[in-house]
């Protein structure tokens, strides 16, 4: 399910106060927990993760872990109580993978719950807790696309040729792959960037019109 461009698989479980998911395996006693895509766009692109240790006793509501990014630190919250048995090491190498990949590779911890039925009545299906969900969206601010940027281009008064000038700079200095999150208030925004796409072999991932702003993603493929 899609609330305001983020995105909430369903079949998940979620806790709606501290933004975390959690998977029930099929023993219906493990779980998989990780974050909403709503705190990965809080946070930013995460540069350093850290996870307790397998073994680990919790209480539901206490630290699992740390995310980190260049304007954020915070705590990753335990939905249930029950002791972690698995850590996803990927994460720690690679920490921008909850960004890309919130509910699948970006997984946190596996847990062996202590008590599943009676922590299950404080978390909610995606179809329980939209209205929730939209509105803390909103409060917060948040603004979730189709791929999380890699990089970010304010462009706010300057003309589109110039505006796609620097993405041209740009581009010549990141790697392939990347995403670029381009906002521009130029009205002639919007054509420009799928011609200047169409000609210079780069993917436009998605374009959004927000009052007078324009977003952009641009992913680049060569």
């Amino acid at each position: 399910m899609k609330i305001s461009h983020c995105i909430f698989p369903e079949g998940l479980f979620y806790d709606v106060e501290n933004l975390v998911w959690m998977n029930i395996e099929l023993n219906d006693k493990t779980v998989t927990v990780g974050i909403t895509t709503v705190l990965s766009y809080l946070a930013g692109i995460l540069n350093a993760i850290k996870i307790k240790p397998v073994g680990t006793s919790l209480e539901k509501g206490k630290s699992i872990g740390t995310i980190e990014s260049n304007k954020y630190f915070g705590v990753v919250r335990s939905p249930i109580k029950g002791k972690i048995v698995e850590i996803n090491t990927s994460i720690i190498d690679r920490p921008k993978l909850v960004n890309d990949l919130p509910y699948t590779d970006g997984w946190f911890v596996k847990i062996e719950a202590s008590n599943i039925r009676d922590d299950l009545v404080d978390l909610r299906t995606i179809e329980e807790c939209h209205d929730m969900i939209r509105s803390i969206i909103q409060q917060l601010h948040v603004r979730c696309f189709a791929a999380f940027p890699d990089h970010e281009m304010l462009q706010i008064g300057v003309e589109c040729s110039a505006t796609l000038s620097k993405l041209e700079e740009l581009l010549t200095e990141i790697q392939t792959g990347d995403i670029v999150h381009l906002v521009s208030d130029d009205t002639t925004a919007d054509l420009e960037m799928v011609r200047w796409t169409d000609e210079n072999g780069q993917l436009l991932l998605e374009t959004r019109r927000e009052e007078n702003l324009f977003h952009f993603l641009v992913k680049k493929l060569k």
